[in-house]
């Protein structure tokens, strides 16, 4: 019996953050969402507004006994600027913003462990500004985002931004891609 563990993770836009752990060995299943705002079942459009305090965001399932949540959390933070606030690159917004949703207690823990050790470290060239909070809702996106690398490869945003970002986590992090 698989135990399956679900975090959400906002790294930006919900496109680019999908695509790295699609491809993710131990990942189950990746959903494309809004996370943490105020208003129940939001549209993108109205995401996009800025005014429903969510983060674009998806839902990772996984199994901890194929990929740990700390290396989760290392794909996280290795694949989107967890240093800017309310911004991945020309995406600019609330809605951008670097953000990790527990579901439990103990992931808080690794969470906030796995945030200080980079701290510690100086990982980054500034300062983390990465939002931690409990999950408290997670409202799925329309099907039209499910798969949006995968199915508009050739798209303006895909090749310019996706694109790079896959394959530099395809190069960089072999280690963590699934195996069939």
């Amino acid at each position: 019996m698989t135990t399956t563990q679900q975090i959400v993770l906002a790294g930006g836009c919900f496109w680019c953050t999908e695509a790295v752990f699609d491809r993710v060995e131990g990942v189950l299943d990746v959903q494309s969402g809004y996370a943490n705002g105020h208003v129940d079942h939001p549209s993108y459009e109205q995401v996009c507004s800025g005014r429903t305090g969510h983060a674009e965001a998806v839902r990772v399932s996984f199994d901890p006994a194929r990929i740990s949540l700390d290396d989760v959390l290392t794909i996280f933070f290795a694949t989107h600027d967890p240093t800017t606030l309310n911004r991945q690159g020309h995406d600019v917004g609330t809605q951008y913003r670097s953000g990790v949703y527990w579901t439990d207690e103990a992931q808080a823990g690794v969470v906030r462990r796995v945030v200080d050790e980079l701290a510690a470290t100086a990982a980054f060239d500034a300062p983390i500004v990465t939002e931690l909070a409990p999950l408290s809702s997670f409202w799925q996106a329309e099907p039209e985002h499910d798969a949006y690398f995968e199915r508009h490869p050739y798209q303006g945003y895909c090749m310019a931004v996706i694109g790079p970002k896959v394959d530099k986590f395809q190069r960089t992090m072999a280690r963590y891609l699934r195996k069939s």
